[in-house]
């Protein structure tokens, strides 16, 4: 079931589910506004846009044209220059989060923590262990 909240671009109350975040208002707006990017796209001299080109000839902002991308409404096998920000550096790609570069950052940092990790087991391992005695003063 979803939860009370307040739409995020016009304030109005409403209930919130997995597949709604907007009010009823604002996602037939939205709904109009895909529409109109779809149309914008099917024509044929427009399959090559870029996402500035299609902001531009639709009147859609920037956003909500990345959020038809990102949910899948608009697939980007069919339009081959469109795109989406990079998570971490924004470089424009077209698939998962991150780009190949990121990625390759991010799995040698990994790396280079687990190399860490395994030389501080190893000094561990190495470190001799201490045996202490007690002189006791007490006669048996």
């Amino acid at each position: 079931m979803g939860e009370l909240a307040n739409c995020p671009k016009c304030n109005t109350l409403f209930i919130e589910t997995q597949f709604r975040t907007v009010c009823d208002a604002c996602f037939k707006q939205e709904e109009k506004d895909y529409e109109t990017v779809y149309a914008f796209l099917r024509k044929r001299e427009n399959r090559k846009a870029l996402l500035h080109e299609v902001v531009e000839g639709t009147g859609v902002r920037e956003e909500l044209i990345l959020k038809f991308i990102r949910n899948g409404r608009i697939q980007l096998s069919n339009f081959p220059n469109l795109g989406y920000p990079c998570e971490k550096c924004g470089k424009t790609i077209r698939e998962e989060k991150l780009c190949e570069g990121c990625k390759k950052d991010i799995h040698k940092q990994i790396h280079q923590m687990e190399q860490v990790e395994m030389i501080s087991e190893r000094n561990k391992e190495h470190t001799p262990k201490s045996t202490y005695y007690s002189n006791s003063t007490k006669n048996r």
